[in-house]
């Protein structure tokens, strides 16, 4: 995939700055878009960035159609974008967050007739028929996704976020020693945002049919009107992480 295009938006998250970082320092990628409500300051980027590779831009997700996203033709869209119920001021801004803008965004940057890849970074446990709201919703827009006619989707469900940084939460706090605790009997506990960025990368560049069988992927979808789509377990995104591509 030498000389590909990639478009990130979510860029500025946890998992969003690792993947912004391993695109600017890929050889794989000539054309890097770091598309979002803010965007990653120049200031970090100054020792990661060739000259000319990234473009910026700020957009509005209310207007996310409106914004251009599919004049770039992205071999490659990536969807870091995401919230949890407390920052997003409940369940309701929790979806518009964490699933609207998500699906519009990919919408946005559907172009027919273009060979497209598309990645999102889903969670451990994402079922739309859950009767967790969280895990439902992240199960819904994968679901969502997987219906807007990309080429190849591709879905890592991480586990615990480690070392996600930003503000301190205490539940947040309390779940990690839980899945660090359980992480010694399972492989689908945790996981280093660095790694998953990785990961990302790594099947940026591949593709479904190229990841390796260290990736433990299985095939979710494939019911109804959903088309079947790639997913990328926590314990392949460890793997994959490790392995050069």
């Amino acid at each position: 995939m030498s000389g590909k295009s990639a478009l990130i938006i979510g860029a500025t998250g946890a998992v969003g700055k690792h993947t912004l970082s391993q695109l600017l320092g890929s050889t794989h990628f000539s054309r890097v878009s770091e598309f979002g409500r803010r965007v990653t300051a120049q200031d970090q980027l100054a020792a990661q960035n060739p000259p000319g590779k990234l473009e910026q831009k700020v957009v509005n997700f209310e207007k996310i159609g409106e914004e251009g996203l599919a004049d770039g033709k992205y071999d490659v869209v990536i969807i870091t974008l995401g919230t949890t119920r407390a920052a997003a001021g409940g369940m309701e801004g929790f979806v518009k967050i964490d699933r609207e803008y998500v699906i519009n965004s990919a919408r946005a940057a559907r172009v027919p007739g273009v060979q497209q890849r598309l990645l999102y970074v889903s969670s451990f446990g994402a079922d739309p028929g859950s009767a967790l709201p969280y895990a439902k919703s992240k199960g819904l827009t994968e679901e969502g996704l997987a219906k807007l006619g990309y080429d190849d989707l591709v879905v890592l469900r991480p586990g615990f976020l480690k070392n996600r940084g930003g503000d301190f939460r205490l539940g947040e706090h309390i779940a990690g020693f839980v899945t660090h605790a359980m992480s010694f009997f399972t492989p689908n506990m945790e996981v280093e945002t660095t790694e998953v960025a990785k990961s990302i990368h790594y099947a940026a560049v591949k593709g479904s049919a190229g990841l390796p069988k260290e990736a433990a992927v299985f095939k979710a979808g494939g019911k109804g009107d959903v088309p079947e789509y790639t997913v990328i377990p926590n314990k392949g995104q460890l793997k994959l992480a490790n392995l050069d591509v």
